[in-house]
């Protein structure tokens, strides 16, 4: 088992604790650092017995910068964080009122993109077909950014195509239909680019950290965990922002002061989604569990303690 699985498993497995971790291993400051000391980073916590506090800043590096099954360093700008800087500005700008199309389209394929490459860099790689990029796999990489595109920018395209100008039409599509729709685009992300781990399984271990085989089931249970944890994370970042616009909104101030909407709107929006990475991270375990009886029936028997492991990917 990888050195950061193994990590995860000692270290990772209550959610408060996961919350810590992330919290630390989110420090953009981490982005500095060199392929040589990310390497270096490497061979120390691949080398140490037990895990200890001396090699903190060695595991904060390679946790937040290395990939858990190929153990590549990952792309600077899909590094968790980096998620943050990167994609902050692409959720306010998806979610803005836009008054005309192409600029909604624009900002939706903008951050759809960047979402379909953090989604595909952080897949569980450990099964020998998903080592090599696919022609299926392009297929749905592209096909879902496509998709997502569009579904993004609907409401604005029925605002234009239909001139509606009713006011309370124009509320609905505006700050009501764009709260669901980021969580739901965000879980079929998920679900679309990282559906050849359902189809080719992945890699699960016993409790010893040893691989038994691959596991189809694993696999099924790992996309559905982090589908659910990324609408979390983009669904919160839509809902509590226009809750507090509706409910500031009926205050003397910003009744007054009505060109505050917009500020406490794209301000609020960072804050959330800044705050929800961390918390929708740790949702699930990075080393998850899947029950024997979940399991294939040829796998059963390597479930001595009634489950084994598996990388769930980010």
């Amino acid at each position: 088992m990888d050195p950061n699985l193994q990590y995860w498993k000692s270290e990772g497995q209550m959610f408060l604790s996961r919350l810590k971790i992330w919290a630390n291993l989110l420090d953009p400051s981490s982005l500095l650092s060199s392929k040589a000391e990310i390497k270096n980073a490497r061979v120390t916590v691949g080398s140490v017995e037990k895990i200890n506090e001396k090699d903190g800043s060695a595991w904060t590096l390679s946790l937040s910068s290395v990939h858990a099954d190929s153990g590549a360093v990952l792309p600077f700008a899909f590094r968790p964080p980096a998620l943050l800087p990167v994609s902050a500005p692409l959720v306010v700008a998806s979610l803005l009122p836009h008054s005309s199309v192409k600029s909604a389209l624009f900002c939706q394929f903008l951050l759809q993109s960047y979402m379909a490459g953090f989604n595909h860099v952080h897949r569980n790689s450990s099964s020998e077909k998903a080592k090599k990029m696919s022609l299926k796999q392009a297929l749905l990489i592209g096909g879902s950014v496509s998709y997502t595109t569009c579904a993004g920018a609907l409401p604005f395209i029925l605002i234009q195509r239909f001139a509606i100008g009713s006011q309370s039409l124009l509320f609905f599509f505006r700050s009501i239909v764009p709260v669901p729709s980021p969580a739901a685009l965000g879980f079929f992300s998920v679900f679309t680019i990282r559906s050849e781990e359902s189809d080719n399984g992945i890699q699960v271990f016993d409790s010893n950290g040893a691989s038994v085989g691959i596991s189809r089931a694993a696999g099924d249970k790992a996309i559905r965990d982090t589908a659910w944890s990324r609408a979390v994370l983009l669904g919160a970042s839509a809902a509590v922002p226009n809750l507090l616009v509706y409910l500031t909104g009926k205050t003397r101030l910003f009744n007054q002061n009505s060109m505050l909407r917009a500020p406490l709107r794209h301000v609020s929006t960072a804050m959330v989604f800044g705050m929800m990475i961390p918390l929708s991270f740790s949702i699930f375990p990075q080393l998850g569990t899947i029950k024997k009886d979940k399991l294939e029936k040829e796998l059963q028997a390597a479930a001595v303690d009634g489950e084994l492991f598996y990388h769930r990917g980010l």
